[in-house]
């Protein structure tokens, strides 16, 4: 049965067709919030237990084993947030944390104890006035990026507010949207919202989440052209997950979709330590040779940055596998294949 509004309990799980037996499962809503939407309710094929649509959003009993090395603020937001909704971990730019609710609820999700109806909730008036206030005061910021939770749940009129206000401060160059919306629930993205996402002085771009090739749909490939069409500049987020696109062939054929639909392939990220997340994650090396498989397989315009966020709050490290060693000046080169080459030292 394919649900015709959103699904944000077990027992509306149930009545959907999307979970057979709830055993256990009110113990998983107790601690991570469920949301599905219809368009990605249709998506789930319910009679398949490897289904990676279901993987992605149908809570399981994996949920509530949580490992030693996983943390409940596994990239450490709270180390670098100076005032409420800002994350300040690198020079140039900001995360401004407006909202902490989702259209949906990533089961490998790595804010998953911050998100959520029993979350952060949304940034009052007062704090989000000192948010903004902060970024007016540093001017080492040329970026904004709007995260949270989903940036996109808000109305247009109150990104439109929130535009305007970054609009105002004249060393903000770039703003960001990092979003699942347009695959989640395209049907948001209108006009309006598209209008709301600019402002005079700055460039908007937008991170497009979407880790498997289901999830281009006709809708959102229509959300994503309207972004596109309206000068909107898009990238790619996507995760590296177990059940879900830890094959070259998916990982492929996604950052294909991506391209064909004007979104250029940003980061694949590796999986972070979130509780409750270890049966999603891969090793280094997997992901290493998957996307070492991708450079000969597929266009560079298709090729994503292999990143893993290094636990604790130290930043963004890139892990794509080294093809390339030596020392005094000799080199062994190492190609797609996994055959090894000569490079002769420059004199």
């Amino acid at each position: 049965m394919t649900a015709h509004r959103p699904i944000k309990s077990v027992a509306e799980l149930v009545a959907s067709g999307l979970v057979s037996d709830a055993t256990g499962l009110g113990a998983v809503a107790a601690k991570y919030a469920i949301g599905i939407t219809p368009a990605v309710a249709a998506l789930i094929d319910p009679t398949n237990p490897d289904d990676p649509m279901a993987h992605q959003f149908v809570p399981t009993l994996a949920e509530l084993v949580t490992t030693p090395d996983e943390r409940a603020d596994p990239i450490g937001d709270l180390t670098h947030s100076p005032v409420e909704g800002i994350v300040h971990r690198y020079p140039d730019r900001v995360l401004l944390k407006a909202v902490h609710v989702c259209p949906v609820y990533c089961r490998f999700c790595f804010r998953r104890e911050m998100v959520g109806p029993q979350g952060l909730g949304t940034l009052t008036g007062v704090e989000l006035d000192a948010a903004i206030a902060y970024i007016a005061e540093h001017d080492e910021i040329w970026e904004v990026i709007l995260t949270g939770g989903d940036p996109l749940v808000l109305s247009p009129r109150r990104l439109m507010q929130i535009m305007q206000r970054l609009a105002g401060i004249e060393h903000v160059k770039i703003v960001r949207f990092h979003t699942r919306v347009p695959v989640v629930e395209p049907e948001r993205v209108d006009a309006d919202m598209v209008a709301a996402l600019k402002a005079s002085g700055k460039t908007t771009y937008l991170a497009v989440h979407a880790n498997h090739p289901r999830e281009f749909t006709p809708e959102s490939r229509r959300a994503i052209a309207l972004l596109a069409d309206s000068g909107v500049a898009l990238i790619s987020q996507s995760v590296l997950l177990k059940g879900v696109n830890n094959d070259v062939e998916t990982l492929a054929a996604l950052m294909k979709l991506f391209v064909e639909n004007r979104v250029q392939p940003y980061y694949l990220h590796h999986p972070d330590l979130a509780p409750g997340t270890s049966h999603f994650r891969v090793s280094i090396d997997e992901g290493q040779a998957l996307v070492t498989a991708l450079r000969g397989r597929i266009s560079g315009l298709a090729q994503p940055t292999y990143i893993l966020d290094i636990p604790g709050g130290h930043g963004k490290a890139e892990i794509g596998a080294s093809v390339i060693s030596g020392s005094d000046g000799c080199f062994t080169v190492r190609d797609w294949q996994g055959v090894t080459h000569q490079y002769p030292p420059k004199d």
